[in-house]
């Protein structure tokens, strides 16, 4: 009897680490995708910011990507977009992962934005040789492979901070040079204005 109850024991346990083993499998398949997403997320810092591959964003984004910005939706023609005015203002642009993190089907990156501005068309300014350095954070969700939708947040202040502190002294003689002008200006204006004082005649 006693020999049949440990038999039994012994099965029972048995049967219970298979049906745990059972769903054991779906963790590491759970981490594996989580990270594929990372790799995924890491080749738009990598190839397409720091090497300006552009062409990978085909691969990398689906069709249907939507950018969640503060104020409007951006499609990913409007987003690669301003990759590209980016990467031409910033030709050394070099964007630096600090922290990723992933958990299902979303990716947070932690990145720090650190370039010279020497090309044309960032905010429409010509170029003014501000090296910049931002930190900021992404948030993708990337289904099968493709990222989705994002959410990115940066100090944008911060930004025109560096570019103001850094142009302190251009920018004060440039406001100058233009009060002179406008005082020069308003002088000529008034000389032509002012009345002629006409003597009396008998």
């Amino acid at each position: 009897m006693g020999r049949k109850l440990h038999l039994l024991f012994v099965t029972l346990i048995a049967v219970g680490v298979a049906f745990a083993a059972d769903r054991v499998p779906s963790l590491p398949a759970a981490a594996s995708q989580e990270t594929r997403n990372k790799a995924v997320a890491g080749r738009v810092f990598e190839e397409i910011f720091n090497q300006g591959e552009f062409q990978v964003a085909g691969e990398i984004y689906a069709q249907a990507f939507v950018n969640h910005g503060l104020l409007r939706n951006y499609d990913l023609q409007e987003d690669q977009a301003a990759v590209h005015a980016e990467k031409k203002a910033f030709p050394d642009l070099k964007m630096s992962v600090i922290l990723m993190a992933a958990e299902g089907d979303l990716v947070t990156a932690v990145w720090v934005f650190r370039g010279t501005h020497t090309g044309s068309g960032y905010d429409g300014l010509p170029p003014t040789g501000v090296k910049l350095e931002l930190r900021g954070i992404t948030v993708w969700r990337i289904v099968d492979g493709r990222i989705r939708e994002e959410w990115t947040e940066f100090d944008q202040l911060r930004a025109a901070q560096q570019f103001v502190t850094q142009l302190k002294w251009p920018l004060l003689g440039f406001l100058l040079a233009a009060l002179i002008l406008v005082w020069v200006f308003c002088r000529a204006i008034l000389k032509l204005r002012r009345p002629q004082i006409v003597g009396a005649t008998s």
